[in-house]
């Protein structure tokens, strides 16, 4: 009896690890469909296999190469945001749009932002017109006619601190200024940060060479080949989009029936370059969008061919010849005390 209640608990666990392995891979891990593509494992179910990107073959030749990479917070930022002013007349259009402008400056600095630091760039400032249908007796004319003027300008605002573009977009929001354009990041000092980046690679090269001398290569017997790069990114080329599966519609609680289609709603999030594949990281715990400087050096060791290897010098020792009164000549090697 005890034996057959021990199969039957065996087979039972067999058939539940059999289920659960089974409905794993339907277990959804995010809840998002990228346009570009899907940031997360789809399971828990799928297991990564592909560790390395390429097997390791052996070659006569050595190649070393470094890479470092350095989150750089931005020392100052610029937002620019665009308005349009539209009235009946060039003077009531300006004086519109100057109002406005005053307004967002007075509140600005109110957070702490300097006059210098707002700057006004004006994009166009054109004529509106309309066309008037004219009804004759045996044809109709469709003419443009002037109805008002068109202003449209670029707000510039700098800033050093992160916390107070929130200020900013409120100040600009107040004033019915919504379409934010871009904001543009700036480092003071680019020439210390690759300055920085080169004295690391430097390093972790030093390392490596050292790493094959251990192993008994000698790099004297290798013509060295080498190429660099560097190269220097802003965060509004990193920001990827994606769209929910499911979306939910707050009206069908209120309704008992018909169908409600919920909008997909597309959001869009900061994905900086992973440094997985960098021998060197500096400032590598991000919080805020950086700007992400990167250098790459590769060395190739070819081994040199016999007649490129440096020869084996030949150590002469000092001889000393004797002649005897008889006119003999010795031959001999004196030992020199040192």
């Amino acid at each position: 009896m005890k034996i057959k209640m021990y199969l039957l608990l065996v087979m039972l666990s067999t058939l539940a690890s059999a289920q659960i392995k089974g409905n794993a891979p339907t277990i959804s891990r995010q809840n998002v469909m990228s346009s570009t593509y899907l940031a997360n494992p789809q399971s828990y179910g799928n297991a990564i296999t592909n560790f390395r990107q390429q097997p390791l073959v052996p070659n006569a030749n050595i190649t070393i190469d470094v890479k470092a990479l350095n989150n750089v917070v931005a020392d100052a930022y610029t937002a620019v945001f665009n308005m349009v002013q539209i009235g009946e007349t060039s003077e009531q259009t300006n004086n519109l749009m100057t109002e406005r402008v005053n307004k967002v400056k007075i509140e600005l600095m109110a957070h702490g932002i300097n006059d210098n630091d707002i700057v006004i760039d004006v994009i166009s400032f054109v004529p509106a017109y309309e066309t008037v249908v004219e009804n004759k007796l045996f044809s109709k004319k469709y003419n443009e006619v002037p109805v008002g003027f068109e202003l449209q300008q670029n707000i510039h605002v700098k800033f050093t601190k992160v916390n107070q573009f929130e200020k900013i977009l409120s100040a600009c929001a107040n004033n019915e200024i919504y379409n934010l354009v871009k904001v543009d990041y700036f480092i003071n000092d680019i020439k210390a940060v690759y300055t920085t980046l080169r004295m690391e690679i430097l390093k972790a090269l030093q390392e490596k060479q050292q790493f094959y001398k251990d192993m008994g290569f000698d790099l004297s017997l290798y013509k060295p080949m080498i190429a660099d790069t560097k190269y220097c990114y802003f965060p509004k080329e990193f920001y990827k989009n994606y769209q929910a599966f499911n979306c939910i519609s707050l009206e069908a609680i209120k309704k008992s029936k018909g169908v409600l289609t919920a909008k997909e709603q597309t959001a869009y999030y900061y994905e900086p370059l992973s440094f997985k594949e960098y021998d060197v990281v500096l400032n590598p715990a991000i919080v805020e969008p950086v700007i992400q400087v990167g250098m790459e050096i590769k060395l190739q060791y070819i081994e040199k061919q016999k007649s490129e290897q440096p020869k084996e010098k030949e150590v002469i020792k000092n001889r000393f010849f004797m002649v005897s009164d008889e006119g003999n000549i010795n031959i001999t090697e004196l030992k020199l005390e040192q």
